[in-house]
């Protein structure tokens, strides 16, 4: 029979914009590539190309064919993109 871990679960202040609370404690989630697909509007193509030129996170390995991303380490991507319209101050 496979061993199944429980998911992860980190002490928070503030509610996530998404994410599971149970018991005050955040749950972060591993997401299928469906979902991170629809959660970025990014094709999975382009994750990958991504992935391999450093730019976007690193999946988790659960088994030969099978690799999850965490939810708080594409949020944290997703936070830290730039904005289009900024002045560069030139």
């Amino acid at each position: 029979m496979p061993v199944v871990s429980s998911p992860e679960r980190r002490e928070t202040d503030e509610t996530p914009a998404s994410g599971s609370i149970l018991d005050g404690v955040e749950v972060d989630r591993f997401l299928r590539l469906k979902e991170v697909v629809a959660i970025t509007s990014v094709g999975a193509s382009t994750i990958y190309r991504w992935m391999k030129a450093g730019r976007f996170p690193k999946p988790r390995q659960f088994g030969l064919n099978c690799v999850r991303w965490r939810e708080s380490e594409i949020e944290r991507w997703m936070d830290v993109l730039p904005t289009t319209g900024e002045e560069t101050g030139a």
